[in-house]
Parts: C-alpha cells; sequence; structure tokens
C-alpha cells in the first residue's frame, strides 16, 4: 500500500465528530479529537469550477469521513482530509523535539548535498551552510529547479527533505523511492502527519506543527495567515527508533 492507504488505515478506531473546518488563503485546519492543519492547495482549473463536495455541511461529517478527501484529486478537497488525518492523530509528545524544521535542517545539512522538496523561510540560511543545495519545485523561482529535475537530483543528495504538501498532490511515494539508501530523509511543514507511518516508508525525521489554542489558530489563519503569522501552534520533530532526539 502506499502512504496515504497506512496512514488512513492506521488512525485510532474511535471515529470523532468534526467540529471546525476552516480553509484560509494559507492554510486549511480541520478540527475533531484534535485540531490538524495542511496547505491550501487550490488546483489550476478555472476559478470556481473546481468544487468542494458537501462544502457548507462538511462540519456534518465525521473525521474520518472527511479523512478520505486525501485521496481526492482536487487539490482542495485533499487538503481537506490530510487536515482532518492530522486532526486524528495522537502524538506521544514526549517522545518529540520541540523545533524548527529549519533549523534541524541547518544542523543535518551542514557540509552535505541537500535535495530541498518545497520553498521555505529558510533557504538563504541553508544555502550558506550546506554543501550544495537544490531547491526543486512545482513553480521554480530562480535559482531553483523544477519538479522533472527530481529525479536526477535526489539520488545525488545526502539529506532529503520533503514537503508535508507532497501527500496532498500526492507525490509523496514517488519522491520517497528517489532517495538513495543512505540519505538522512525528512518530511517537513504543517502539513506533514506525525505519525509513525511515515518511518515505515523509509522517513528518518517528521518536523510538523500542534495546535495548541485553537481560538488563536482560527482567528489568524481565518484572517490570511502565512505560517509565521499562525498563532496557537508549535512545532514539533519526531525521529525513527529514537525518544526525544533527532
Amino acid at each position: 500500500m502506499n502512504i496515504l492507504d497506512d496512514l488512513l488505515a492506521s488512525l485510532p478506531g474511535e471515529d470523532a465528530p468534526v467540529c471546525t473546518v476552516l480553509v484560509g488563503a494559507h492554510w486549511t485546519m480541520v478540527c475533531s479529537r484534535h485540531c490538524g492543519l495542511a496547505s491550501t492547495i487550490i488546483g489550476h482549473k478555472p476559478h470556481g469550477h473546481e468544487k468542494v463536495r458537501d462544502a457548507g455541511r462538511l462540519h456534518l461529517k465525521s473525521a474520518r469521513e472527511l479523512a478520505e478527501y486525501a485521496r481526492s484529486d482536487n487539490p482542495l478537497e485533499a487538503s481537506l482530509g490530510v487536515a482532518a488525518i492530522n486532526s486524528l492523530l495522537e502524538i506521544d509528545e514526549q517522545s518529540a523535539v520541540e523545533i524548527n524544521a529549519g533549523d534541524v535542517l541547518l544542523e543535518r545539512g551542514r557540509g552535505k548535498n541537500v535535495a530541498l522538496v518545497g520553498h521555505f523561510p529558510f533557504i538563504p540560511q541553508l544555502h550558506q551552510v550546506a554543501g550544495q543545495l537544490w531547491v526543486i519545485e512545482q513553480h521554480p523561482a530562480e535559482g531553483e529547479h523544477s519538479a522533472e529535475a527530481a529525479t536526477a537530483l535526489i539520488p545525488q543528495a545526502e539529506v532529503v527533505a520533503i514537503t508535508g504538501t507532497a501527500l496532498i498532490n500526492h507525490t509523496l511515494d514517488g519522491l520517497l523511492a528517489l532517495r538513495q539508501p543512505n540519505a538522512l530523509v525528512i518530511v517537513l511543514g504543517p502539513s506533514a502527519p506525525l505519525s509513525p507511518v511515515l518511518f515505515e516508508h523509509g522517513v528518518t525525521l517528521i518536523s510538523g506543527a500542534r495546535v495548541i489554542d485553537e481560538a488563536a489558530a482560527v482567528r489568524t489563519i481565518g484572517q490570511g495567515a502565512t505560517f509565521q503569522q499562525v498563532e496557537g501552534v508549535k512545532l514539533l520533530t519526531l525521529a525513527r527508533g529514537k525518544k526525544g532526539v533527532f
């Protein structure tokens, strides 16, 4: 099975009602047992032509029902589904380190060949410490590489860092398959599920986010906050086979 199938199969047996669904300009949040985040991804069809099923009634679904939206080819539905998955995850915070994913990469990528899938604010600092940094983006900026370049670049990397958004656009499995066997692999960003399922698919570190103040997160996300502006969230990193270290 692929990562998404395994994540859905691993969700706790007891379902939970959905109490909040919020689609902000940058972040989508679903609250059920907990509050889960995912990047807000909009498709490329003309405005209004890619509709979300049951919009206006999503809060009447169970979290598991909404989590199934993660399978959708409609990017906005998939964003809602991944946020719902994250809302159901039980995280052993005693096994996590509260640290920014950028700081993890600056430490573990020092002097190494690093392939980074996704655009992040810490890229300038990472350029300064990495031996070689390849930034791979679907819409590359100057000096970055297109998604097609992943096939050539990821196998050369000692450190592979992949945005959790790759789960939303269904590219995560393919990207992980390109890694060299001994590479350090990080899945990062608020969309990244803090679930050991990712470790079973070759991921070394998961750097994600946990909502600790729903009201603050709703207020900022609903007002168009970028992640740096989102309030009520803490950053957590989990390591494969280790507790409290990365």
